[in-house]
């Protein structure tokens, strides 16, 4: 019995020793591919040229990922998730509307200025490639997720008069287009603050 426990416990050792083996492949081939996709651009990628970057053999990269459109898949399904669970704090916090909604613009903010390149590729890249075509596209549900969250908040700030009474779709969209400009058209050395995003918003939209 204890000989059988032992082999249990060994073996339950090695699954997760496997897991995070194979986790951490499979992060290295999605930052190699990210890398490839920004140098050679989306068409000029290749599985061979991802492979080389990774380190890895082709028969590794294609036991993970069958195409370099099931590659940026993803990164755009694994960039979208880690961007939603960073803010899953924030919104615990429950703060006011415009309070979170500001919290959680200054993180993404964050977020890109420690990896500019990543979420540069999530914001720009399904601009430059068809993906209707793709069977999968889990990063949407993380990215709508996200976009309904924020819409929630400007919809909760305008019922209580946080937020002036303007359609809400609409607002989202022009302080959206603002702030991608100020992350990866601004000053790129300095942090957004939250007195940062709300001069933005000023600019935009005053409170009531």
């Amino acid at each position: 019995k204890v000989i059988l426990d032992l082999w249990s416990k060994y073996k339950l050792m090695l699954s997760k020793r496997q897991l995070e083996e194979r986790k951490l492949r499979q992060e290295r081939i999605l930052f190699s591919a990210l890398e490839v996709f920004r140098s050679s651009g989306l068409e000029g990628a290749t599985m061979d040229l991802i492979a080389e970057k990774a380190g890895f053999g082709k028969a590794t990269l294609y036991y993970y990922f069958s195409s370099k459109e099931d590659v940026f898949l993803g990164i755009m399904e694994e960039g979208w998730r880690s961007l939603l669970d960073s803010l899953e704090i924030i919104i615990q916090e429950e703060q006011s509307p415009r309070k979170t909604f500001i919290k959680i613009l200054v993180q993404i903010a964050h977020n890109t200025k420690h990896r500019p390149n990543l979420y540069e590729f999530l914001f720009q890249a399904p601009k430059a490639i068809n993906i209707t075509d793709f069977e999968e596209q889990k990063w949407k549900k993380y990215q709508g997720r996200l976009y309904s969250t924020l819409r929630g908040l400007l919809e909760d700030g305008i019922k209580q008069k946080e937020f002036p009474k303007l359609d809400s779709g609409l607002m989202f969209k022009a302080i959206g287009g603002l702030f991608t400009g100020m992350i990866f058209l601004g000053d790129k050395k300095e942090s957004v603050s939250e007195k940062d995003v709300e001069a933005l918003l000023n600019k935009l939209i005053t409170k009531p």
